[in-house]
């Protein structure tokens, strides 16, 4: 589903207006998430709309772990930077070139752009509600448009910020701007955080970092100093590990190593330890292939690589394989709906989740169309409730192995990434009692079909980055 709206304000937004008195807002859970929701909340707020609670929202299980919206309807559901809908929500607005499960939805605003606060905070609104300073540091992350502000890992992995009088203010303000940003990610998955962040802090860069400041003095959490600690010692760590190998400026990883402690991981390690590669393709054990490009690197090898399009043409060996594996509905559900969050208010993964998702490539497995009215009604209730017998039902409807990674999978030609194999890595049941993993045993079917898929990109980058050598 694609529907862009360029002209300013949210369709609507006067009847809304009157029919709710309060919101609430969903948002993904990082920098453009958080000042998305908070140029939502001021947008709202000036209209006539309190916004009285804010709720986290990722990609994968924990989609389908949010809570439901109010069961009377006095509180107006808006989803802000998530590319997925749901039909609970009333307003959704994004940036991603897809969109999916918004049909239903009575407002829309998806415009492609860097980011979802410029739309927010720039389009939709009569008056700015960021800065510009602000909007054009909060794209440069979300888009990763470092090399040409001459930006350093060094300086995107940085927890703390001195005024630097030498420096501009511009450029005091950009350096505030990536240290708010790696605070944030350091602390988002405290409960709660990110939450009473959005509730509380004023549309600006500023002020989230002061309220940063303020939760993290107040809860005891990690001080930078710490952080700071934390971050230098898994960098260091990460250059020697067995997991991590360099072949032909592709920096090839295996998980993330030991990211236990508080603001150790950063995504950007690789390119700080490895600063002349080109590229980086890590594989992860949860079942996604990441690829992306150097960002710090003006001139790399392959300058108009597109990565997306070499993920299809690795795929493409096993598309025939993969056509001919359905994934029960059964086994879909138990997955999405196995978040440590999932409770009994969570939305959970609904039929409609499902067609939105997977549109017409649903496939009858055994007769299963005939029993679509009472499947529908058996999806909207948790897996964990279901009888054998309705999951049975489950069974009997599924999606080729081939349409769940397409549907799951995406990027651009700087950074794509292939998902969704856990989602048939997995039996039909989850197992019964507690199971713990033999130390010596085999990897999964899954992750071994990871491994390979990572072995084919790199290969497949390497003879593009070849046949490009060999045309100068």
């Amino acid at each position: 589903m694609k529907n862009l709206l360029t002209e300013g304000g949210i369709r609507n937004i006067n009847e809304l207006s009157k029919r709710y008195k309060k919101a609430k807002i969903y948002f993904h859970m990082d920098l453009d998430g958080v000042t998305t929701a908070l140029a939502m909340k001021k947008y709202l707020e000036d209209n006539g709309i309190k916004v009285v609670d804010s709720e986290v929202i990722q990609y994968g299980d924990k989609e389908f772990s949010v809570r439901k919206a109010d069961a009377h309807g006095e509180i107006m559901p808006v989803l802000v930077d998530f590319a997925h809908g749901k039909p609970m929500f009333i307003v959704h607005t994004d940036h991603h070139d897809r969109q999916a499960g918004a049909e239903e939805t009575k407002s829309t605003q998806f415009r492609s752009a860097r980011s979802n606060v410029e739309t927010l905070s720039q389009i939709v609104p009569p008056s700015e509600i960021f800065t510009p300073e602000d909007v054009a540091t909060i794209s440069m992350v979300d888009s990763a448009d470092y090399a040409s502000r001459d930006i350093t890992p060094e300086m995107v992995m940085n927890y703390v910020y001195n005024f630097d009088k030498n420096k501009t203010s511009k450029e005091n303000r950009m350096m505030l701007g990536l240290v708010t940003n790696k605070l944030l990610l350091a602390f988002k998955n405290k409960p709660d955080f990110l939450e009473k962040l959005v509730m509380t802090a004023k549309p600006s860069i500023l002020s989230i970092f002061n309220i940063i400041s303020k939760i993290v003095k107040e809860k005891g959490y990690a001080e930078t100093s710490q952080l700071e600690k934390n971050k230098e010692n898994y960098v260091k760590s990460m250059k020697d590990n067995p997991n991590v190998k360099i072949d032909s400026n592709i920096i090839v990883q295996y998980g993330g190593g030991s990211m236990i402690k508080p603001g150790a991981y950063d995504r950007y390690t690789p390119f700080r330890n490895n600063p002349e590669a080109d590229f980086l393709v890590i594989a992860w054990p949860l079942g996604l292939l990441q690829a992306s490009c150097n960002p710090f690197k003006k001139e790399r090898q392959l300058k108009g690589v597109n990565l997306g399009d070499i993920a299809q043409e690795v795929l493409g060996k096993w598309e025939s394989q993969l056509k001919n594996r359905v994934i029960p509905l059964s086994t879909i559900k138990w997955i999405l709906e196995s978040s440590k969050g999932f409770g009994e208010e969570s939305v959970g993964f609904t039929f409609k989740d499902f067609s939105a998702i997977y549109g017409e490539k649903m496939m009858d497995i055994d007769n299963g169309m005939e029993y679509l009215g009472v499947i529908k009604e058996i999806m909207s209730k948790p897996f964990t409730s279901l009888t054998d017998e309705e999951k049975t039902l489950l069974d009997k409807i599924g999606v080729t192995a081939w349409d769940i990674i397409q549907a799951n999978s995406g990027g651009h030609k700087c950074i794509t990434n292939i998902s969704g194999l856990n989602l048939f890595g997995r039996s039909k049941r989850p197992p019964e009692g507690k199971y713990n993993k033999p130390a010596d045993s085999e990897d999964a079917e899954y992750v071994k079909f990871l491994k390979t898929l990572q072995k084919e990109f790199v290969e497949k980058l390497q003879e593009k980055i070849k046949n490009s050598e060999g045309t100068k």
